[in-house]
């Protein structure tokens, strides 16, 4: 009776268990169907767009030959302007959480705020830059397009560099303070230097994520026909330029458009590739 009794309890566990993996199944290959198709329908629109002219003339008016140079040159302005705004601020905040606020009442609201910031949708950070800076100085700027992307940086930042630092284990901040090391030191020579690559590893995650990003920039960098490396000043950038010819009724533009949504997917695919090796290094060993 007890054998036959786990007989059918095995069985319904492996029948159980072999529905799940079925269903996993299912849905790797449906989110890989259409990952494909989006692939496939990038690379067969976009292309026939890639060309010298795509990287050294600038944007024109319909019928003309032109190119995404200005809107390549401030995205990468603007996108570096953020990254070097928001990664010594998520450094800085990560770093507090980790070694010195642990689960006090401040660290507990920093921790709220930031989920808050990475959940929020862009838009919303874009409004607050708009209001903030725009409506402020009275113009659009590459500026204020820089500050709503460091607000996107800070938080993804923050939370890395909080969680690679908890990884370093206890006993090696013990014995650098041992060794009279002071606090400073040891969080700079010892914690940073073992979890670096994972702090790294967030930054590019930070800048992947914000490269592509229109809505921010709809309300604060706006837009330039013209090239300029002006940063107060409105400034082409690419989501802006796939957003505007992807609605245009020229078919040339339209072309363009998808050359430029191809280059960011292959950036963002760069950067996801370099993030996965820096994942498979070992830490140093100190």
């Amino acid at each position: 009776m007890i054998p036959t009794a786990f007989s059918f309890l095995y069985f319904k566990r492996r029948v159980i268990n072999g529905f799940c993996l079925l269903l996993s199944a299912l849905a790797i290959l449906i989110g890989l169907a259409w990952l494909i198709w989006i692939l496939s329908s990038l690379l067969r629109h976009g292309l026939p767009g890639f060309s010298w002219h795509l990287f050294t003339q600038m944007t024109q008016a319909p019928g003309t030959e032109g190119g995404l140079l200005n809107a390549i040159v401030g995205s990468l302005m603007m996108v570096l302007v953020a990254v070097i705004i928001g990664t010594p601020v998520g450094l800085l905040i990560g770093t507090y959480l980790a070694e010195f606020g642990k689960n006090g009442r401040l660290a507990n609201t920093v921790h709220f705020v930031n989920d808050v910031f990475i959940s929020a949708p862009s838009i919303l950070l874009g409004l607050f830059i708009y209001q903030l800076v725009v409506v402020t100085t009275g113009h659009f700027s590459g500026w204020a397009g820089s500050f709503a992307l460091a607000l996107m940086v800070v938080p993804i930042v923050t939370r890395t560099t909080e969680d690679m630092f908890l990884l370093v284990p206890i006993h090696m901040r013990e014995a650098a303070i041992a060794l009279a090391a002071p606090r400073w030191k040891v969080i700079v020579s010892v914690v940073l230097r073992i979890s670096r690559t994972g702090v790294l590893t967030g930054i590019l995650l930070a800048t992947a994520r914000v490269m592509g990003e229109t809505a921010p920039l709809l309300f604060t960098a706006l837009n330039n026909q013209f090239f300029s490396v002006n940063m107060n000043q409105p400034m082409a950038n690419l989501p802006m330029v796939i957003f505007q010819y992807a609605m245009s009724p020229y078919d040339d533009w339209h072309k363009l458009a998808w050359a430029g949504a191809l280059l960011i997917t292959v950036f963002v695919l760069l950067l996801n590739i370099t993030v996965r090796l820096l994942s498979k290094q070992k830490l140093p060993i100190i």
